[in-house]
């Protein structure tokens, strides 16, 4: 009889635990769906703003590049009659003007390329546009979302065009989210900001595997519970990512004259490296270096 009452407060048991176990496995994963829908939410979110931002700064360039080409051109037309008249009395004058209708032409032009190129950047804005100083704001708003963010800067930095500011806003945007979709709540990344005499090292580096073995309850210095071999030692030396993201933070890095180079560290996470060698004298337009004087 004691077999029996024992025999069945076993199986009880088992049967509580197997109960138990399937009720926080469920929990677990429900708060698990919650944090990734929060950070999903606040990436939307700083996408809709900054979109919002974009479109506003665009409808204004339009604008510009409508009153630009119309002052432009109505000074041509004025030179060119002027020349058209004294081409009949003195010839030489006429010469003259052709030359000051050909430089007008020439700066116009130049004019025109320029605000092209900040109308496809989005550089120019009627609405506040993020500048580096609102960094912090986004790194709030990543770690309320569940990103543990730290960032540090050494040398001496120095004034950059809104465009490229910009342009380095959102990459960090860009590598902050995914750092955080892809490593989940508990995530660390470190970003930093190296100032050299006139570029930049924006640097961004997460340990998203070993975050997802954290929450796992694993210890992550364990290679085998993050899921590490020495194959993934040779695939992080020869395949880099080339996702939508990374061909997108690279067209900005770019367009400043920036190296954008992304990889896998594996057993630890991911490593974003840009570096701007001439920030400090690129105006972002056709590859062209401002005047250093």
């Amino acid at each position: 009889m004691l077999t029996v009452v024992l025999g069945a407060s076993t199986l009880l048991l088992l049967v509580l635990g197997v109960v138990l176990l399937v009720a926080w496995l469920r929990a677990r994963g429900r708060a698990r769906r919650t944090a990734f829908d929060r950070a999903a939410a606040a990436r939307q979110r700083i996408d809709l703003e900054l979109g919002l931002a974009e479109q506003t700064g665009r409808l204004r360039i339009i604008r510009e590049l409508h009153e630009v080409s119309v002052h432009a051109l109505s000074v041509i037309v004025s030179q060119a009659d002027g020349a058209r008249y004294a081409a009949t009395a003195d010839p030489s004058a006429a010469a003259r003007a052709a030359t000051v209708i050909a430089e007008s032409a020439r700066t116009t032009l130049g004019d025109l390329r320029r605000v092209m190129g900040l109308a496809r950047e989005g550089e120019a804005s009627a609405a506040p546009q993020p500048r580096l100083k609102s960094t912090r704001e986004l790194f709030a708003v990543m770690r309320e979302s569940g990103l543990e963010v730290a960032f540090e800067e050494s040398g001496e930095p120095f004034d950059l065009q809104q465009g490229a500011e910009l342009a380095i806003y959102r990459i960090l945007q860009e590598a902050l989210a995914n750092a955080l979709s892809y490593g989940g709540p508990g995530t660390e990344a470190r970003v930093s900001f190296t100032w050299g005499a006139e570029g930049l090292h924006v640097k961004v580096d997460d340990d998203g595997i070993r975050a997802s073995a954290r929450r796992e309850g694993l210890d992550p210095n364990d290679s085998g519970a993050v899921g590490y071999t020495i194959d993934d030692d040779l695939k992080a030396l020869t395949d880099e990512p080339s996702g939508r993201g990374i061909r997108e933070m690279r067209a900005r890095a770019e367009l400043y004259g920036g190296i954008l180079t992304a990889s896998t560290v594996p057993g630890v996470g991911f490593s974003l490296s840009v570096v701007f060698p001439a920030l400090r004298f690129h105006n972002g337009v056709h590859g062209v270096k401002l005047d250093r004087s």
